[in-house]
């Protein structure tokens, strides 16, 4: 008798930095070695290689029959909603025996959100009374995507007990990072905590710690959430959710 094998298919965004596609190759390695599936593939949406189509290819000729497709993604929006199943619908008319599951982004956690609060104290600077914080998103045209952003930002400032917080976007979205900076330079306030809400490096991180290196000393940047464990853990019960899921593409 011959039984199904299952595969795993983590999807990352991609990027033209090097340094992030390497994050993004580690991050996956170590979730490979939570998760319990004989064969397992990462691969990238976009930029860089190796493509979904390329993955699913090795999984395939692995005797992969079963394939949990796993996006690595902080928040549903057009990558999840449009761009992943478009690559999978070719991919279905190549390969008719495979049966896909289609796994969730992140989403909203309180244990995301601990790592940005976590991200703020690493920074080594006391929180001044008047502090700021500056929330910066990716941003989507998904409206669900500035909901989302709210909701962590509210939740940030419980955790932080730091009542002023602004939200800016990298793209698509208003006010731009340019835009709440340039709004910030007319507030008073002693300290601005920079809290990038973003996976790994790339340009938008090179980029915005540039301007911000540029503003003076009351401007502090937070690192990006990384490979922190919270959000290792946050990612295993997403591939074990697709995992549990019956066929759904």
């Amino acid at each position: 008798m011959t039984y199904p094998l299952q595969g795993v298919l983590y999807v990352s965004h991609g990027s033209r930095v090097e340094a992030a596609k390497q994050e993004a190759l580690k991050f996956i390695d170590l979730l490979k070695h939570q998760v319990d599936a004989p064969l397992q593939e990462g691969c990238f949406l976009e930029i860089a290689e190796p493509n979904i189509h390329t993955a699913v290819e090795k999984l395939a000729a692995e005797g992969a029959t079963n394939i949990a497709v796993v996006p690595l993604l902080l928040l549903d929006a057009g990558h999840y909603y449009k761009d992943i199943p478009a690559e999978l619908n070719e991919i279905k008319a190549e390969y008719p025996n495979l049966t896909f599951t289609y796994g969730k982004p992140l989403g909203v956690q309180d244990r995301l959100v601990d790592i940005l609060a976590e991200r703020m104290k690493e920074a080594k600077e006391p929180i001044h009374e008047n502090a700021r914080i500056l929330l910066v998103g990716r941003g989507s045209r998904n409206p669900k995507t500035r909901r989302d952003m709210e909701e962590i930002g509210e939740r940030l400032k419980a955790k932080t007990n730091i009542s002023h917080l602004d939200i800016c976007f990298l793209a698509a979205l208003k006010p731009s990072f340019e835009q709440a900076l340039a709004q910030l330079e007319k507030v008073d306030s002693q300290q601005v905590f920079i809290v990038p809400y973003l996976w790994f490096t790339g340009v938008l991180i090179q980029s915005m710690r540039k301007k911000v290196d540029e503003l003076g000393e009351r401007y502090v940047f937070c690192e990006y959430l990384g490979h922190h464990p919270f959000i290792q853990e946050a990612a295993v019960d997403r591939v074990q959710e697709a995992l549990d899921t019956k066929g759904n593409l």
